[in-house]
């Protein structure tokens, strides 16, 4: 019987990097645009009134609502749970910041190494993959 190590990371050879990467970050962003979309949302129901016209149907409306609310939570306990803080802050500063900051900019504002760096950016973003089920 041959024995296997366990990892919490699937092997590299049974995945794809970049399309992991890819599928991650294009998560990311979308949560960004619907965190917001839910916050007007609910300041526009506390105030009673509907700011913008809705070009879906009023019929899977509600539907799409429950899943945006559900990705927003969803993802923000992977951040917070997933992740240890230099990860945490590495996705936050690249991928949820308003600004486009490279990642030269990242490493020395954290003071660490480009290598850390990299390294930290990649088990995060594998981490996060594997906390929404990605892979």
């Amino acid at each position: 019987m041959e024995a296997r190590q366990l990892s919490f990371i699937p092997a590299i050879h049974e995945i794809n990097d970049k399309a992991v990467q890819k599928a991650v970050i294009e998560e990311l962003r979308k949560y960004r645009a619907l965190k917001v979309k839910i916050q007007n949302k609910h300041e526009q129901q506390k105030q009673g009134v509907s700011l913008f016209p809705s070009l879906r149907s009023a019929n899977g409306i509600k539907e799409i609502e429950k899943e945006d609310e559900l990705r927003v939570k969803q993802m923000e306990r992977a951040i917070q749970v997933s992740l240890d803080s230099a990860e945490r802050l590495i996705i936050e500063k690249k991928y949820l910041s308003p600004d486009e900051i490279n990642d030269i900019a990242i490493y020395l504002e954290l003071g660490i190494k480009k290598g850390k760096f990299y390294e930290k950016k990649r088990s995060a973003i594998f981490r996060l993959a594997t906390a929404l089920g990605i892979i």
